[in-house]
Formats: structure tokens, sequence, C-alpha cells
């Protein structure tokens, strides 16, 4: 189950919608919803949750680029939602290069099932290399999105994500107005 909420503050303090991600394809549409819900150019957060797996952050400050914190890349890409946030520069990738690199594949005549490794070796070999293309399990993006808010780099990293959006939330005084749209 997933919940999407935007927070915007205002003069007034911050204001949460609910909302709904059907139509958000990119980070970018994700951003222009965010930018609707602050038509004063303010910091909207957009707080999405996949309950019990992965939370994600973005912040939009006016016509800025869009800040993202990821609690969990694997198991977010495992989401629609989580791809929207996992965008190629997040995860340290190339955004211009959509096709794998034939070159660093290995192509070792081992590619139909057949197995290169001797069984009687042990498994947890240490010159063993993670795939270009995968996602790391653990956080990824800017661990700092929240600081100048009340929520500090330790802080962020240590919320569950059966929790984090509510803790969040307490921490910027949002907590009521963010149990109104859950």
């Amino acid at each position: 189950m997933y919940f999407a909420a935007l927070l915007a503050r205002t003069e007034d303090g911050w204001e949460a919608s609910d909302t709904e991600l059907d139509d958000v394809e990119t980070l970018s549409d994700l951003a222009e919803l965010a930018r609707e819900a602050s038509p004063e150019d303010d910091t909207v957060l957009v707080l999405i949750e996949q309950e019990d797996a992965w939370f994600g952050v973005v912040r939009i400050d006016g016509e800025d680029d869009p800040r993202i914190y990821v609690s969990d890349a694997a198991a977010a890409s495992r989401s629609s939602y989580g791809e929207i946030l996992l965008t190629a520069e997040l995860l340290g990738r190339d955004p211009d290069t959509d096709e794998p690199d034939l070159d660093a594949l290995d192509l070792d005549g081992t590619e139909d099932g057949e197995s290169d490794s001797d069984p009687d070796t042990d498994s947890d070999d240490e010159d063993t290399i993670a795939p270009a293309d995968a996602v790391p399990h653990g956080p990824v993006g800017d661990p700092v999105i929240l600081d100048d808010l009340g929520v500090g780099e330790k802080e962020l990293r240590a919320l569950d994500a059966d929790d984090a959006l509510s803790a969040i939330a307490e921490a910027l005084g949002a907590s009521e107005v963010l149990e109104t749209v859950r």
C-alpha cells in the first residue's frame, strides 16, 4: 500500500494535501505537481511511502531542481512510484546512456545457463562486482535534504519505513496536517 502527500510551507505554517500519483510518470511531472501546490514558490515536500518497505522525500524549492532522498533504492526500484524517484543521476549513472555497454558485459559462453564457477570455491568471492545497472540496497540521494528543517542526516537515515513520514512531519511541526490527509 502506498501513501503520498504534499506538504507546502506557507506563511501560516505547513499545509498538507493528499496527492494522486497515477498521472505522474516522471520526476518533472512530480515537480510540476508540487510547484502547483505552492503558488508563492515556497518549499514543498513530496512524501511517499510504501508500507514497511521504503520511503522517499522530494523537496522542491521554487524553480530549483528537485532534491531527492530514498530510504532503500532496491526496494523502491520494484515500485512504479519508486522508479520515478530513482533517476539515473541519483543512482550515479550517465543519464545519456540508455543502452547497456556491450563491452562491459561478460559474454564468456556461460550466458545460456552454464556456470563458469567452480562449485568447490567459496561463492562469497571478494572480486565479485555488481552489475553496472544494479540498484544499491540502502539509502540514495541527498541525506541533508531536511537538515535546515530540523531533520538531520543521522536522524533521516535512522528512520524506519513504517513510521518515517510521521516522524518527519512531527519534526517539521506538521504532524496534525499530515494526519488530516492520511
